[in-house]
């Protein structure tokens, strides 16, 4: 297999803040990686490392075999998916569903005067199917709930074919039923061999979808372990990544935590 991602000593820095600090990593093809930590660990800006949004004040980073600093970065990123809140923002309120999955093959948002051929219109129409929401297509993306808009928003990062996905706290926001539904969907992805490497960002181990195969826990912008998913996510290193004294339980492939009940 060959590295999706290497970080090797990377450190982010804006002025006198120090937003992740040494941090190695790497994620290699057919991967399934989550990220999780508290509010203000760093993970947000890990994922726009991966994105080729940011470059690192020192050490490497590395996304698709290439070395962000010397790489035209508007290459790049039409390699690399992503669904996150902030591109949600982006997304014109009166677009048609379709067109909002559609024009992620010219890497923008909002259709104007470009043009898609029968096999973009099918690929879009399959994607919205695989994640359940073809018989959306036709409505305008403002008249969607929020987790139809999650949903929207990931076939739009797959529509392109992305060598790497990355998944900005896709279930952030949603009830009970729609996140589970949607965790359920990206359990189905991450087990599909033919899906890329995938990187999933989240606050919550609920959240962790099937099939996902490694996890990095951040505190504080910097790593607390790293690794296959059933060796590193531990209630010690979960307690720790979240500065509480925790209890995780699993029930099959999927997990839960509260604090222990003697936790002062």
């Amino acid at each position: 297999m060959s590295d999706v991602l290497e970080f090797d000593d990377v450190t982010v820095r804006r002025g006198a803040t120090t937003l992740v600090e040494g941090i190695d990593w790497e994620v290699e093809e057919g991967q399934r990686w989550v990220v999780l930590g508290p509010n203000g660990a760093g993970k947000s800006t890990l994922l726009q490392l991966a994105a080729a949004r940011m470059h690192p004040t020192s050490g490497t980073a590395s996304v698709l075999g290439e070395t962000l600093g010397a790489v035209d970065v508007f290459e790049l990123r039409p390699r690399i998916g992503i669904a996150s809140a902030a591109t949600a923002e982006r997304v014109p309120l009166s677009e048609r569903v379709r067109d909002v999955v559609l024009t992620a093959s010219y890497a923008v948002i909002g259709r104007w005067r470009e043009s898609y051929d029968e096999l973009d219109e099918q690929r879009a129409d399959e994607l919205l199917g695989t994640l359940g929401v073809a018989h959306l297509a036709e409505r305008t993306f403002g008249t969607l709930s929020e987790g139809e808009r999650k949903r929207v928003q990931i076939a739009r990062a797959l529509m392109a074919d992305p060598e790497l996905m990355l998944l900005d706290e896709p279930a952030a926001g949603l009830d009970l039923g729609g996140r589970e539904d949607l965790v359920r969907r990206l359990g189905e992805l991450a087990q599909d061999v033919m899906s890329p490497a995938l990187v999933l960002v989240t606050h919550h181990v609920e959240e962790i979808p099937p099939g996902f195969t490694d996890v990095l826990l951040l505190r504080d912008g910097m790593v607390v372990a790293a690794g296959p998913l059933e060796l590193t996510l531990t209630e010690d290193n979960l307690s720790e990544t979240f500065g509480l004294p925790l209890v995780l339980e699993q029930h099959g492939e999927r997990y839960a935590a509260r604090a222990r009940p003697d936790a002062g």
